[in-house]
């Protein structure tokens, strides 16, 4: 009786599955899908698929790179233009046309999370999803002043695979916060925090100098912050003894803060500590990092 030879393994970029695999753990830049879609066909129609680009976000949804910001400048009036700066370089950089939206009205951005911008587009608020094209409008929470309240907006735990576009929206001011389900479809209840006597509910948010905290876990499962190092940042920048800079922006993702100096705005990125100047301006603006996953295989 002859030997028989097992049958010969299909080489494994020929493995559908395998090849997914493979193609999820590229790195989450705008980049990486279009360079692997000129590959050949098969590896084009497999990048294009829109099940695999939720799989791609889904894969990648806690390390997305800061594609850039966005800003408007304050210069006493209610609303300016809103505005996305690409902070990437070529060929990850998103053009800014491509996170435009056309509306005949005055907006304001009030944050951005999970790949979601939170407008305020009085008198309502608009959540946008800039890739996905989604756009929900809800009424601004009765009670709370648009000029002395501010806004945050983050992607619910059903919708973390984009499947469903579900999110939350949370306003506060300085003494009450409120949250929207879009599961619900409605505001929940106010939740007020007492604030001592005496103290001023201004908000300053000049520094000196950063204290990095950490939250850790210990072995009977309690939580705790834990202090870390200080950085002194009046050497990593000129100033004078009455100046402060000012937090204008912070990316969670990427555990970076944009600092204003008065005439300059720098990126600093908090572990491992890095440090880049992104423009000159004497003007104060907010900045609102957007950190998402942009995948496209065209």
């Amino acid at each position: 009786m002859s030997d028989m030879l097992p049958p010969a393994a299909a080489p494994p970029l020929d493995d559908e599955n395998l090849l997914t695999e493979i193609l999820l753990r590229l790195p989450p830049l705008p980049s990486s899908l279009p360079r692997a879609s000129l590959v050949c066909k098969r590896w084009r129609s497999l990048t294009s698929d829109p099940a695999f680009a939720r799989r791609f976000r889904l894969h990648h949804r806690r390390n997305p790179p800061l594609l850039g910001y966005f800003h408007g400048v304050f210069d006493g009036l209610p609303f300016e233009p809103v505005r996305f700066e690409p902070t990437l370089e070529a060929p990850n950089r998103v053009p800014p046309g491509r996170l435009s939206l056309q509306l005949d009205s005055n907006l304001r951005v009030l944050g951005c999370r999970h790949g979601l911008v939170l407008i305020l587009d009085w008198p309502q608020l608009l959540v946008w999803d800039p890739f996905a094209g989604h756009q929900h409008r809800l009424a601004y929470p009765p009670g709370f002043d648009p000029d002395k309240s501010n806004g945050a907006v983050l992607r619910s735990a059903a919708g973390a695979g984009e499947v469903h576009f579900q999110f939350q929206v949370v306003v506060s001011d300085y003494y009450e916060t409120c949250v929207y389900s879009s599961e619900t479809g409605a505001w929940g209840s106010l939740i007020s925090t007492p604030t001592p006597s005496g103290n001023s509910p201004d908000s300053d948010t000049r520094v000196r100098e950063l204290q990095l905290w950490k939250r850790k876990t210990g072995f009977d499962g309690v939580a705790s912050w834990e202090m870390g190092r200080t950085v002194e940042l009046g050497k990593l920048f000129s100033m004078d003894s009455h100046d402060f800079l000012t937090i204008q922006g912070y990316a969670q993702d990427n555990n970076l803060v944009f600092l204003w100096t008065g005439r300059s705005v720098f990126m600093v990125k908090l572990e491992p500590f890095q440090c880049e100047k992104l423009l000159d301006t004497n003007k104060w603006d907010r900045y609102y990092p957007f950190e998402t996953v942009y995948a496209t295989g065209t």
